[in-house]
């Protein structure tokens, strides 16, 4: 496995090292003992999955305290996956990362808490998963404008697929600062 470090601190980019052969690929898609080899030492408590359609765009979704660590792939198809710094404190407060994931290149990306996170999928269909470091609680459940003009995120699409909810949230300074990290 080879981790990569991005413009944002503490998000990474994993590659997995992957063993192809005339019957397909296996590779590790989550070993503990690496990761932590890594600086990852993160405790995931709960697996989701989702599936999405093309031009489907979730986020920017993001929890209140404890927060939520994510680590994220694709099994299917593509998208492309954007995280904002929510962490106040940062010398990167209010910036934007994005990447294409896919079940090709099979790279994954870790996303520590005190970020917002959403993706778009690229291609017919998508099958995301991510293992997340608290369980969910819709009480915590929080979110950040896909299209806020001051972060200016840089979508691959123009009219995504929306949810009502991730219409409706609020711009990074419409954030009231005690749900910032």
């Amino acid at each position: 496995m080879q981790v990569f470090e991005t413009t944002l601190s503490g998000v990474k980019i994993i590659e997995p090292k992957v063993f192809p052969d005339a019957r397909g690929f296996f590779f590790e898609s989550y070993n503990k003992r690496d990761l932590a080899a890594c600086g990852i030492t993160t405790d995931f408590v709960q697996d989701n999955h989702s599936h999405s359609q093309y031009g489907t765009l979730r986020g920017m979704h993001f929890q209140l305290a404890p927060g939520q660590a994510k680590l994220v792939r694709i099994v299917v198809g593509e998208v492309y996956d954007v995280v904002v710094d929510l962490r106040r404190n940062s010398a990167t407060f209010g910036q934007w990362y994005g990447i294409t994931l896919s079940a090709e290149n099979k790279r994954m990306l870790y996303i520590p808490v005190g970020f917002a996170h959403g993706f778009c999928v690229l291609s017919q269909h998508a099958e995301f998963l991510y293992k997340v470091s608290s369980y969910y609680d819709p009480q915590a459940e929080r979110g950040l404008a896909w299209d806020d003009p001051e972060v200016g995120i840089t979508w691959p699409i123009q009219q995504p697929l929306l949810s009502a909810r991730d219409q409706a949230h609020p711009g990074l300074h419409g954030i009231p600062l005690s749900e910032l990290f």
